[in-house]
């Protein structure tokens, strides 16, 4: 059966893990040797120079995932049974014994005693089939709770969208969450943008063979627009497109078009580096964030230290995101005036002002050194949000975009700082430019481009560079 991507890069974790156990077991063999020798009765052996388990570790730990995997220990882990779990275990585990053992033949190797050998491979075993059960069992828990579950549509015609669901294998579909099934001949595209725009998509399955090439091209461009993966079934599409990756869901070969950075270990790389950068930066500015919450106490009693908001996340999925407060109590319920009285500084839907009367002088202070952002550390190492990526709007800003293009820089998860704000947050007035900073970031994303931002942001912070 094919594989996606998605599950390749799966299995691969799980074979990175199940390497890491294996090294894991023999360590503790050889390190508990001598102990399980007195407790057996069988007294201290000595052990010469030439005892080792690094030959061992040479073989087992590469090879005992391989070995796991040409039985299908990683298919179908969702849905596998336990003794069939077993079963692959010890097949695996035969495998690498008769590789060792004719490798300490051939090479004539004695050095490595028969007891840690047993130990290890019995520490394998059981470290094995636990990492394999407690997976099964996240999943299955992770599958039935709706939120963790990816959120899809379904587009075509009814009888091939059935037919697509009814093909696919149980264990993929058990993951999603089928939002709805859009009939192409009988609904407009503008309905399915608008559908995406609401429900906060990830992407869309086409199954239209049997539809106007000219309508599953503007329900396609529907997609890119808003940075939502648009997958068709590979055996409809025969033009050329931007950017087509071929990938898989089960058997069945997809063309996919993909505006934002796809699967890969980088994007799980960003993803530890967020979380662990952000806990640590928490706890490196811990003194700021006393400060800055004595300050709000005194400087503006009876109200909360902290701000929060509801802003637009990844495909402009809501989010609750935390400052520290700088405004006054009723400050967004006085937005409408201070735009009718001071106007809007920037062209476009969202609003800035600088000197914004809303602001109390101590909170002046924090955004001037940019301390009233720390509060977004916690967004990160919840998930919500990036170090670096598209800055979060609120959800009026993002309702009210002009352009339907600008909904292109939600297909990313945001950041706290990103292209404009690292250099000099307000010398830009254009929302457009910054859009097209934001979509040259995203087309343009590493994990060098990253950390390239990040170094040009701490300078902006250090001299206040565009800072009000």
């Amino acid at each position: 059966m094919a594989l996606s991507r998605k599950e390749a890069f799966q299995i691969q974790i799980l074979q990175l893990t199940d390497a890491l156990l294996v090294w894991l077991a023999f360590w503790i063999a050889w390190e508990t040797r001598d102990a399980v020798r007195l407790k057996l009765g069988m007294g201290i052996e000595p052990w010469s120079a030439r005892d080792t388990i690094n030959w061992v570790l040479y073989i087992a730990v590469p090879f005992t995932p391989l070995a796991l995997e040409f039985f299908g220990f990683y298919r179908r882990i969702r849905t596998k049974r336990t003794g069939q779990s077993i079963m692959q275990i010890f097949e695996a585990m035969v495998v690498i014994a008769l590789m060792i053992g004719m490798f300490a033949v051939f090479a004539q190797l004695t050095g490595t005693r028969r007891l840690v050998l047993g130990i290890g491979f019995l520490l394998v075993f059981f470290l094995m089939l636990a990492r394999d059960r407690l997976t099964a069992i996240w999943l299955n828990r992770k599958g039935l709770l709706e939120t963790a579950k990816e959120r899809v549509i379904i587009a075509g015609t009814g009888n091939e969208m059935t037919e697509l669901l009814g093909e696919l294998d149980p264990e993929i579909t058990a993951g999603w969450q089928v939002i709805e099934n859009f009939n192409l001949e009988q609904r407009p595209v503008d309905e399915l943008f608008a559908l995406l725009k609401k429900q906060s998509v990830g992407r869309v399955i086409f199954a239209a063979r049997a539809t106007g090439f000219e309508k599953v091209a503007r329900a396609v461009e529907a997609c890119e627009l808003q940075g939502v993966e648009a997958w068709i079934a590979a055996s409809f599409i025969r033009t050329q497109i931007a950017r087509p990756v071929f990938d898989a869901v089960g058997d069945r070969p997809m063309l996919v078009l993909r505006s934002t950075p796809e699967l890969s270990w980088e994007l799980l790389l960003k993803e530890l580096l967020d979380r662990v950068g952000a806990a640590f930066i928490i706890l490196f500015t811990l003194p700021f964030w006393i400060y800055a919450a004595i300050g709000i106490r005194l400087k503006s009693p009876g109200s909360p230290v902290l701000f929060s908001q509801m802003r637009a996340g990844r495909y402009g999925q809501p989010f609750r995101m935390w400052k520290f407060r700088t405004m006054v109590a009723n400050a967004e319920q006085m937005l409408d005036q201070i735009k009718k009285d001071h106007g809007n500084e920037m062209q476009g839907p969202v609003f800035k002002l600088d000197n914004d009367p809303r602001i109390f002088p101590f909170g002046a202070l924090l955004r001037k050194l940019s301390i009233d952002e720390l509060p977004q550390l916690i967004n990160v190492v919840n998930g919500e949000m990036s170090l670096v990526g598209p800055r979060p709007l609120p959800l009026y800003e993002v309702d009210a975009f002009c352009e339907i293009s600008h909904r292109r820089r939600l297909s990313v998860k945001p950041g706290i700082t990103c292209e404009w704000q690292a250099g000099g947050r307000n010398k830009i007035n254009s929302f457009d430019e910054w859009v097209r900073m934001d979509l040259r970031y995203i087309d343009n994303w590493s994990i060098w481009l990253d950390f390239q931002i990040l170094l040009r942001t701490i300078p902006a912070v250090l001299f206040r560079r565009g800072a009000k």
